[in-house]
Formats: structure tokens, sequence, C-alpha cells
């Protein structure tokens, strides 16, 4: 039997057109009138979802049909909607960028699309843009569209003029300098570092007042499917795994699973903690290390701990800002460099330009794990890949290393993707 819950997928014409505020804005928004709001994220992302969560106050999750699978996909919102009183999906990109798309998501299972657009520096144009949005895929559940950054009434009304009557206009978002989120070169500051968080979220939400989006949206019906029950192949490991202001892009999804097969996880920070907790494995999952040279080099019992962990031949998985604090040498944007681990030889650089980006999977002896990567150091090392992952859209990806047993990557990987491998590179 299907249960049935309010519910939108945010999207846009392109990234940077404010999906990740109108989202936290409707999230925070609901929540305060006593609703229990479920988000989830389109794509892979860690930043976004951690604003998200503090807008609802519940965990984030990925949705994606490739990454994470149709199944698993709807398994995850039929839950969802058990529960909640509203389901809210942030979208990737522009609507119908990638393959699969967010607009393929939103289809597949029936969400209407809510669409917001920067209106900055646009009139009349505005309703040609959503137009657009509402007419490229006929078969596409449309709820209307939201004004970003507006510049004022008499803007919002033009806008608002410009739009087709068949496309509701739910509403114009004022510039507010002071409620939006800070940035830097992965995307978003985590939410973790912005001290005034809970006032930006709260003045967000009061915009939603007196707008097209105060009412809940339609109901939308959502097939069962059993979530799948993963073997119990870590029973009783102990997996110490990196949690702080630098490693901190862990899907709750990775974590669940691991839990799932009977691992007990124990969380520590490589930025505070002088030496590893008793474990007998080490994930280090990415963040921005980088940000971190002078208290990473300088915690000298913690690199030397885990020199130690990997020496006892001990299973540790590293990704991306874990593979560049597993080396001996990391600099930052200006060239100021900081002493790592020295677990890995060689050395990486941060830049400014992207320098990996996209969905990749790869083949282990278990099976395929699948992963993105997105990141902008220049890695120089002697050690030979192990194996160099696959890109979704055909083409050589990154290469993954081993050393002893250590396997590290520039990959984030969604471990659910293949439980076996999960286990593989794990487990003692």
């Amino acid at each position: 039997m299907s249960a049935a819950c309010p519910a939108l997928l945010i999207a846009g014409p392109a990234s940077g057109q404010g999906k990740t505020t109108l989202t936290a804005a409707l999230a925070r928004y609901h929540v305060r009138q006593g609703r229990r709001v479920r988000v989830f994220k389109v794509g892979p992302d860690f930043l976004d979802p951690m604003l998200l969560r503090a807008a609802s106050g519940q965990p984030v999750y990925q949705l994606d049909l490739w990454l994470v699978g149709e199944a698993q996909c709807r398994s995850l919102l039929f839950e969802a909607a058990r529960s909640a009183d509203l389901i809210l999906i942030e979208g990737v990109m522009g609507l119908f960028d990638g393959a699969p798309s967010a607009a393929d998501l939103a289809q597949t299972f029936g969400v209407p699309v809510l669409a917001v657009i920067d209106a900055s520096g646009m009139a009349e144009t505005f309703g040609a843009v959503a137009h657009g949005l509402a007419t490229y895929r006929p078969d596409l559940s449309f709820a209307g569209v939201v004004a970003n950054r507006v510049a004022s009434s008499g803007h919002a009304d033009m806008l608002r003029a410009s739009v087709p009557e068949a496309i509701p206009f739910r509403g114009a978002f004022f510039r507010q300098p002071d409620a939006g989120f800070p940035d830097r070169h992965l995307g978003l500051v985590q939410a973790l570092e912005v001290g005034d968080l809970d006032r930006r979220l709260d003045t967000l939400a009061d915009a939603i007042a007196g707008t097209g989006l105060a009412n809940l949206p339609d109901s939308v019906p959502f097939a069962p499917e059993p979530a799948a029950i993963p073997p119990r192949l870590l029973e009783g490991v102990r997996i110490g795994i990196a949690r702080d202001e630098a490693f901190s892009f862990l899907y709750p999804a990775n974590l669940d699973l691991l839990r799932a097969m009977g691992a007990n996880l124990v969380f520590f920070s490589p930025l505070w903690d002088r030496s590893l907790p008793q474990v007998d494995s080490v994930y280090l999952p990415g963040g921005y290390p980088e940000l971190h040279l002078d208290t990473l080099s300088g915690n000298t019992g913690m690199k030397a701990s885990l020199r130690e962990h990997a020496a006892a031949g001990k299973p540790m998985l590293a990704e991306c800002g874990g593979l560049l604090y597993l080396l001996k040498e990391l600099a930052d944007h200006d060239g100021q460099a900081g002493a790592m681990c020295g677990i890995l030889p060689g050395r990486a650089q941060m830049q400014t330009r992207l320098a990996g980006l996209g969905l990749q999977s790869a083949a282990f002896r278990s099976g395929e794990l699948r992963a993105h990567t997105f990141h902008y150091s220049r890695l120089e090392t002697p050690l030979p890949p192990l194996l160099v992952a696959e890109r979704r859209r055909s083409g050589a990806g990154e290469a993954v290393y081993r050393q002893g047993r250590l396997t590290a990557s520039y990959l984030h990987w969604y471990l659910p993707s293949c439980p076996a491998v999960a286990a593989e590179l794990l487990r003692p």
C-alpha cells in the first residue's frame, strides 16, 4: 500500500539560482508550523545537505537514479512519506542537466517541480525562462515558479506579469544579503562554521509567510519498496571514522550501511584527538584539510597513530581530503605547505581550477562500487594505481591507490551501491 505525502522538487535553470536557499527556507518555515519535514538532495553533495539538515532537523539523504539506484530512492521516499508532513527534494545543476537529471527523478516518482529563477538583471525574460522550464518536457508535473533576488516590489510585479497564466507564480524572494549562505571553492561553507545560521534560516523562513508557498503542496503517492538488508559482513568490526571541521563529507547512507552490516562506529578527530581510538579499521572521508594545515601538521600524535595503524596491516579507506591527509605534504592555494601523515608517498597542491568532477565507478574484486569526484587539488605521487575508475559517460576516471590494506582515492564512495566491496575494503 502506497504512502501519500505533500512533496516538491525544487529546481532551477542552472546552478546558483537559489535552490538551497529556497529549500532551506521552506523547510524551516514548515518546521516552525509544527510539521515534520524530510529533505533530500539530488545527486552527490555534502555541503547543501548540512544546511538542509539544520533547517529541517532531520538527516538529509541523497536521491540519484544512478548513484543510489531507483529501488533505494523509492525505498527512501516511501519511508519518509510514512512519517513526514512534507517532503522537499533539492535538485542539482539545471532541471534537465545530467543523465539522469533532476527532471528524470521528479518524473520517475511523480513529484511536481517548483522552479526558482534568479531574477536579478531580468524583466520580461523571466516569463520566457519559466515557460521553457514548464513546457520543455510536457509530461513533467510543474508546480510553479519563484523569483529569487528580486530588487523591489515594482520588479516583483513586472516579473509576475511576465509569467504565462498557466504557470503559477508562487512568490518573490527579495535580496537579503545578510540571510544568504557564504561559499568557498568546494561550494557552500559548512553549516557548523556559520555562527548565526539559525538567524539566517529564520529570516529566510519569514519570507515564506504571505506567499503562495506557505500552504502545503498537493500530496504525492509513493509506492512501497522494501529496504535492502545487507549481509552482516562487518559483524563486530570497530571502524574509526574521522569527523570534525576538516573531515566532514560523510553520506548518512554510508554510516547506516556500516551499522546494518554489524560494524561498531567510533568517531574521532584528526584535528583535536592525539591518537586513534581502539579500532580495527579506519575511514577517512573528504573535507577541507587544506584549511587546517597548521593544526593537522602539528598533531604529531595522531599522525604517528595512523602510521602505526597502517604499519600493522589494518584496513584504511581514504576519500579525497582523507587521501590528501595521508600524503607526505599538502600545500594550500597560497603555496603554504604542511607536513601530513607521510603514509602515502607524494604531495598535493591546491589550485584555483577544478581538477576533477563527475560520477564514476570502480571494479573491485567483490563488485562495482559507485562514487563521485569533485576536487581542486593536483596530486603528485610515484605510487602506481591499483586500478582506474570509469567515468559515468565513458572514459578513464580517478586513480585508486593501494598500499598494504590502505585504499585511497579522490573518489567519494557511495558504499550502499555495493556492500560487498565496503566489507572488502574495511574488514580486517
